[in-house]
Formats: C-alpha cells, sequence, structure tokens
C-alpha cells in the first residue's frame, strides 16, 4: 500500500495549500474537509489526477460493503 501523506503549506502572503499524495479517488477531498473548515473554507483547491484514480478496495472493504 502506497504511503498517504498530507502536506500543508502557508505562504507568505496567507495562501494556504494542501497537497494530498497516496490517497485515491474522492477520499482525498475527506481528509482534507477538517483542515479547510478550520480555515474557515479559504482554502483553493487544485485537484491532481490521483483524484480521478479508482481506490484500490481489499477484501476487508468488501467485507463491510456487503459485497
Amino acid at each position: 500500500m502506497a504511503e498517504e501523506k498530507i502536506d500543508i503549506f502557508i505562504h507568505a502572503d496567507g495562501r494556504v495549500e494542501i497537497q494530498v499524495c497516496g490517497v485515491k479517488g474522492e477520499k482525498c477531498l475527506e481528509v482534507t474537509k477538517a483542515v479547510e473548515e478550520a480555515l474557515g473554507g479559504k482554502v483553493l483547491r487544485e485537484v491532481t489526477s490521483e483524484m480521478y484514480e479508482e481506490p484500490k478496495t481489499t477484501e476487508t472493504d468488501k467485507q463491510k460493503l456487503g459485497y
């Protein structure tokens, strides 16, 4: 499994940049939600190609989903 990592950069002009690596699909939006809310939603969102990749499901995930 690839390492999941979140990097947060606060630029000198006050811009906040959040980079999520190793998280496939729209789950990246879930993992950054709390940070974005804490900042009052003032985060410019720019998605990477990983957001459009299908997340890998494990057998445990399939059992939880009832497959």
